[in-house]
């Protein structure tokens, strides 16, 4: 990531502590609701790049996001929020290199 960007993610960052802003929303992050193992609820995504019954992959702004698990089912698919349900080990930000 370059200085300049740096910067801008940092100036953001600041932006929304000073006003009391989302920083998900400031900083077009992905907001994740987990109930246990069984349900997650993923809002700010930028689409479905693979989804089968043991792996949900969805595009972010910066990389993607891997879910890993058992017996998938996309209860809501939405523009920018999906609401999936199974039994999830794993869940992991992958940041894709720039350069």
């Amino acid at each position: 990531m370059s200085k300049k960007n740096n910067w801008l993610k940092r100036a953001k960052q600041v932006f929304a502590s000073s006003f009391d802003l989302p920083q998900d929303v400031v900083l077009d992050l992905p907001r994740i609701t987990m109930i246990g193992q069984i349900h997650i609820y993923i809002e700010n995504h930028k689409g479905i790049l693979t989804f089968s019954n043991e792996e949900l992959r969805l595009a972010l702004k910066q990389g993607y996001l891997l879910i890993k698990g058992v017996n998938f089912v996309l209860k809501t698919i939405l523009p920018e929020e999906i609401l999936l349900e199974g039994t999830i080990h794993q869940v992991t930000f992958v940041e894709e290199d720039k350069n």
